[in-house]
């Protein structure tokens, strides 16, 4: 279902639109196109005096996986937000050690305290971070909306999942520019 609609208090919620995970080869879009949109949305919800939280990712959940983890350490500003996001000192900002920003983390606590009943999500990765937060925020009762076109994966066909099979059964997709145009 296309997007229809946006609560009163709807916070933008960006996922690791952070250096390290920008730098790598994303499909289906590329990751500039991505943050461009994503900043673009935030200037928007700043605008209208709506939250921004602006999430990284700094570890990894320990368990065992069948996939290698990165060999050594990640450069120094792996983890630092892209400056084009241009961060405010009224922004949010979360950071998390697994894949979805709501576990191990006070967002859902941040949230609520602003009285947010709705999030709309973008970033990097679609299949990834972006589905695991967007199941959360479903699963805590928060209207989800998915900026489709303000989100890419290191998988095109991962992305393609996410996008046409998980996200309508977790909320309202759309483009970031139809997003925008709700905020009015």
């Amino acid at each position: 279902m296309p997007v229809t609609t946006l609560d009163a208090t709807t916070a933008l919620v960006l996922i690791d639109l952070q250096k390290g995970i920008a730098a790598l080869p994303t499909a289906p879009a590329p990751a500039a196109e991505v943050i461009e949109r994503a900043a673009r949305l935030a200037g928007a919800f700043r605008a209208r005096g709506l939250p921004v939280v602006l999430v990284n990712v700094t570890g990894g959940a320990p368990g065992r996986t069948e996939h290698p983890r990165p060999a050594g350490e990640p450069p120094a500003d792996w983890a630092e937000l892209v400056p084009e996001l241009g961060r405010r000192p009224g922004d949010l900002t979360v950071s998390k050690q697994g894949w979805g920003a709501f576990h191990g983390t006070d967002l859902d606590r941040e949230l609520r305290g602003r009285g947010v009943t709705q999030i709309v999500l973008g970033g990097i990765a679609t299949s990834i971070g972006v589905e695991s937060t967007a199941r959360a925020a479903y699963e805590h009762g928060y209207h989800v909306t998915l900026a489709t076109d303000a989100m890419t994966d290191l998988d095109a066909d991962a992305h393609r999942n996410s996008v046409e099979r998980v996200f309508p059964r977790l909320g309202e997709t759309g483009t970031a520019d139809a997003i925008r145009a709700l905020l009015g």
